[in-house]
């Protein structure tokens, strides 16, 4: 499906889960799409969870620019997007952000205004290769809800420490997470049936 933002078309997927969980928008790199290992094994791992998965793709990218638009531009198409999908396809439900690399940071830096109850953090890039003085943790730092990040061990872009509300993950391999698949799938079920079992009590219990 298409969705009109203030700054371009966005298209969006949707995995459809047996259950009614929650749903999760999932973001790609700066330049890459949505059928990277790491995003297509995140989307099956939510799915068998029973979280809905929305795969996002960027305006600049339906453009057929390859280069990434600017921070500004980015946030607010995902903002746009996840607003039309909360109130048109996915009401009351739970919604959880993610992506992995600049689709991360896009995740973090929109969680409180996206009212996102969790964030999902594949392969963020904590600073540029070789610049370590050049980081981003105050994106993830300011994030008030619980967050997984999923990280390579030789990743150039660095890796965040764990945090009272952050779970890292450290798998094999490096920025491209292509490697053996199922540490970034058992991570992530497991962190999502975590987070989001007391939104099913809460649910039970209403």
């Amino acid at each position: 499906m298409e969705v009109e933002t203030p700054v371009g078309t966005a298209r969006a997927e949707v995995h459809g889960a047996a259950q009614d969980r929650g749903v999760l928008l999932l973001g790609h790199g700066a330049g890459g799409g949505t059928d990277s290992p790491d995003l297509v094994t995140a989307t099956r791992a939510a799915v068998d969870a029973g979280v809905h998965v929305v795969t996002v793709e960027q305006p600049y990218r339906v453009a057929g620019r390859r280069a990434p638009a600017p921070t500004r531009q980015l946030d607010t198409a995902w903002l746009a997007v996840a607003s039309a999908l909360a109130s048109d396809r996915f009401p009351e439900l739970p919604l959880l952000f993610g992506g992995r690399s600049s689709g991360a940071r896009v995740a973090c830096r929109t969680a409180g205004a996206g009212g996102a109850e969790a964030v999902l953090c594949l392969a963020f890039p904590v600073h540029p290769p070789g610049k370590p003085e050049k980081h981003r943790l105050a994106e993830l730092d300011g994030v008030e809800v619980p967050v997984l990040v999923v990280q390579g061990e030789s990743d150039p872009f660095g890796r965040p420490e764990p945090a009272p509300r952050r779970q890292v993950v450290l798998v094999a391999g490096n920025h491209a997470l292509r490697g053996d698949q199922e540490p970034v799938y058992r991570a992530v079920h497991e962190w999502l049936d975590r987070v989001l079992r007391p939104l099913d009590l809460s649910d039970s219990t209403a």
